[in-house]
């Protein structure tokens, strides 16, 4: 059954935080176990978990900012609308998918991200909010987030420059 709760009611239950790359998040887990410098291959040069969980809400205010980080992710859906997902692959394809419910409409409940893909997210249809979560291996730390340049994105992706800039610039 369909939550008929608010975002508010959600951020609030979960007791999300606002977040400058996935509108509101809570990081759930973060392995006890970790992995040591020097052990895992570039991009990862520094000490981390082996991996790391969270939720996140999205609401047509707060979408996913364009962003990318070094490690594989898993999106999961929860509850709420559907998330559109536009991908930016390093050798310049594009794509969009949908993290949503309707698994017999080609919607994902999980979908997977690889690591140093550059993605964006919103809520489909403008309205209400996407209850989901990410899973990350190996864990991720505030190194491993880059924020998109718009323009240098624009121009490796020229085919989706329009989809692009429809969504907000990221903010620093």
């Amino acid at each position: 059954m369909q939550s008929k709760a608010s975002a508010e009611e959600i951020i609030a239950a979960l007791q999300l935080e606002p977040n400058k790359t996935c509108g509101f998040v809570r990081v759930t887990y973060v392995s006890e176990l970790a992995v040591e410098a020097g052990v895992l291959t570039s991009p990862f040069e520094a000490e981390r978990t082996v991996g790391s969980a969270l939720y996140f809400l999205v609401t047509p205010g707060a979408p996913v900012q364009l962003h990318r980080i070094m490690n594989d992710q898993l999106y999961h859906y929860y509850q709420g609308e559907a998330l559109e997902l536009l991908l930016l692959h390093a050798d310049g394809r594009s794509e969009w998918q949908v993290i949503g419910p309707d698994v017999l409409g080609g919607e994902h409940v999980q979908f997977f991200i690889p690591g140093g893909t550059f993605h964006t997210a919103r809520v489909r249809g403008g309205k209400g909010w996407f209850l989901g979560g990410s899973t990350e291996w190996p864990g991720v730390v505030p190194l491993d987030v880059e924020l998109g340049d718009v323009e240098a994105l624009c121009a490796s992706h020229p085919e989706a420059a329009g989809e692009i800039r429809e969504f907000p610039v990221p903010v620093a």
